[in-house]
């Protein structure tokens, strides 16, 4: 189940419109590398060590094929890339790469990959955060401001319980 909280933003487009609520991801912790592998490897006859060990050779080769200007498959996973931005210059002549910056490495999922995510996901509202206060449920929220779950246009989430009703998401 994947986690959210409420949050009331200002639209960057227009500033001048009411604040809405949006949904906000929360990322979990990553698991260490000793419970990824021990975790992935259960129930097979590769060894924890051997899976840690392939990931420790696949990122030496990744990083080596990264800085000789390669894209990296990884697996059925996706692809690595190495993407730039640079200063401009009025003339070509005047151009030189001390003028790129911020490189960055990117990640594209594959067409499978992403959909066989997206296909399980669910969502959870995880509670709501304003104006610095985090409320750890929907529920906690209406209580702390006086509100019944059917006030609409003041509660975040629409109508429903912590978890279900209206989908903020879409």
């Amino acid at each position: 189940m994947y986690k959210y909280k409420l949050v009331q933003k200002v639209n960057p487009q227009q500033k001048d419109a009411p604040r809405k609520w949006y949904a906000t991801s929360i990322g979990e912790k990553a698991e260490t590398v000793n419970a990824m592998t021990r975790a992935a490897t259960e129930n097979t006859t590769t060894a924890p060590n051997e899976m840690k060990g392939a990931f420790d050779l696949f990122a030496n080769y990744a990083r080596q094929q990264l800085q000789q200007g390669h894209i990296v498959r990884v697996g059925e996973i996706g692809t690595l890339r190495i993407s730039i931005q640079s200063e401009g210059a009025e003339d070509i002549n005047d151009f030189s790469a001390s003028m790129i910056k911020n490189p960055k490495i990117v990640f594209t999922p594959s067409k499978e990959f992403r959909e066989s995510v997206l296909q399980g996901l669910q969502f959870q509202n995880a509670g709501v955060l304003e104006d610095g206060v985090s409320y750890a449920s929907l529920a906690d929220y209406r209580t702390a401001k006086g509100l019944s779950a059917g006030q609409p246009g003041t509660t975040p989430g629409g109508s429903g319980s912590d978890g279900g009703g209206e989908d903020p998401m879409g």
